[in-house]
């Protein structure tokens, strides 16, 4: 593929009702300044989200830099996308901490199954788009979707939460006036702006109120400290690599966070329904080609104890409001990801984040996942009078959110995310095959209503787009959550 961009008029701002194509630009500033924008609205939530699977959120940056740019040469240009942190993953990598994983067991667990979505890409490549509403219609993905949000919780309760209730809850409550009261761009940061209120408010505190007493997370003691411990960020190079983690396998561990595949495919199906309105192109041809292009941006992240990684609604929204859909300005965002993934001190920055913060912010991030799988159901009016979708899901659901496990044996044992999304799949599958006709029948209309000849639109908790082929002006809207 050529890297080759067409100058799109005079290299201005596109006029209403016009805009510019992937294979344009603008001038080389303006693409800048674009890329730029795509960077902020990415930034809150890859590096947010290793935070919380305990991972490097520097090494998260540096890594999405390079996944990006991996999968705008796999999709040879024709789908603009920044690949970030995905938040499908972190119920799973919990699970793996607490059965005694560490970082290598992390990394190794996801980069399977990055290798597996990067095969499920090439089969819908070869089989057909068709092939994925058949095996993960939306009444299964958006269980798999709440079930990965609102296993959750527990984390929030008793990791985070506890370490400041009351940063935390002004947290919590300036993201939600923020996605309520700011507009455009700058209500689909709110997360960002949350992130950086908690913690000046930390440092007010700290100076004023004085230390307080708490139990940190992984601590089993409560201590005195300060909410904010900037001591790392003086020490810390401003130009250096971040530190690199050798995955290790575990089929246990794999098994964990696994089924964030699932909810990775909707994704990336969703994503790409999305930007084919925006753009008025049919790009269910790439459709495989973007799923493999995900999966193998994981595995490439993961190989050197990076985050896995997913498209971002959040940069749909950027090409919403300025109609510019350039790939130029991804890879700018690209580059300047890889730079600031190369400065140790804003790492540490970020590392420095207090865990009260972060309980004002997962305590919404947690429930807007759970909350975007019944935004899939809605969407495609899944119908819960049929007992194929209600009965199977709710035991999958309860399994998930739950973490009921089914133990084999003193070494392995499945239970919360994995076996209630295995419980969802293969149940539902199972319900409509021995189901009576009249239910079937219900079921083939609904799936009609769908969209049985493309995939189901559908999030991962990282975001979500319109159903059934949306206004593109209406994008910018739908994403204001993010």
């Amino acid at each position: 593929m050529a890297l080759g961009w067409k100058l799109y008029g005079d290299g201005k701002t596109p006029p209403v009702g016009e805009s510019v194509a992937p294979d344009e630009r603008l001038s080389w500033p303006r693409t800048i300044g674009i890329g730029a924008q795509h960077v902020v609205a990415m930034f809150g939530a890859t590096f947010v989200f290793p935070l919380i699977m305990g991972l490097d959120p520097n090494l998260a940056i540096m890594m999405s830099g390079v996944a990006t740019i991996v999968f705008l040469l796999v999709v040879k240009g024709k789908v603009p996308s920044y690949l970030g942190t995905s938040a499908a993953f972190v119920g799973g990598v919990l699970a793996i901490r607490a059965n005694g994983g560490n970082s290598g067991d992390v990394v190794g667990a996801i980069l399977v199954s990055g290798v597996v979505l990067a095969l499920v890409g090439l089969l819908i490549q070869a089989a057909g788009p068709r092939l994925v509403n058949a095996v993960l219609p939306p009444a299964v993905t958006g269980a798999v979707v709440l079930i990965i949000g609102f296993n959750l919780a527990p984390v929030v309760a008793n990791t985070y939460w506890p370490q400041d209730q009351w940063v935390g809850l002004a947290t919590m409550v300036f993201v939600i006036l923020a996605s309520l009261m700011l507009r455009g761009f700058w209500a689909r940061i709110s997360i960002l702006l949350g992130l950086v209120f908690g913690y000046l408010l930390s440092a007010l505190l700290d100076a004023t109120a004085g230390p307080i007493t708490s139990v940190l997370g992984g601590a089993t003691e409560a201590t005195t400290h300060d909410r904010l411990d900037l001591s790392g960020v003086g020490s810390a190079d401003w130009v250096g690599l971040p530190d690199f983690t050798a995955p290790h396998f575990s089929v246990n561990f794999s098994l964990l966070v696994l089924p964030a595949v699932i909810a990775l495919i909707a994704e990336n199906a969703g994503h790409v329904k999305a930007v084919a309105a925006m753009t008025k192109r049919d790009l269910d041809p790439v459709l495989g080609r973007a799923i493999f292009a995900d999966g193998l941006g994981t595995v490439i992240a993961t190989s050197v104890g990076g985050s896995p990684t997913t498209t971002y609604a959040e940069n749909i929204g950027v090409m919403a409001a300025t109609r510019v859909y350039s790939t130029a300005a991804y890879y700018v965002a690209a580059i300047v990801a890889l730079l600031l993934g190369l400065c140790p001190k804003f790492g540490a920055l970020v590392n420095a984040i207090p865990g009260g913060v972060l309980g004002g912010i997962t305590v919404v991030l947690y429930g807007m996942i759970g909350l975007l799988g019944a935004k899939i159901w809605k969407e495609n009016r899944v119908d819960f009078a049929n007992p194929i979708n209600l009965v199977p899901l709710a035991a999958g659901i309860i399994i998930g959110i739950g973490n009921v496990n089914l133990v084999f044996s003193d070494e392995y044992s499945l239970g919360g995310i994995a076996l209630g999304s295995i419980v969802a799949v293969a149940g539902w599958h199972l319900a409509r095959v021995v189901a009576p006709a009249e239910m079937r029948k219900s079921l083939a209309a609904e799936e009609g209503f769908a969209g049985g000849t493309g995939p189901a639109l559908g999030s991962t908790g990282r975001h979500v787009v319109d159903a059934g082929g949306a206004d593109p002006s209406d994008l910018d809207r739908n994403d204001r959550s993010r």
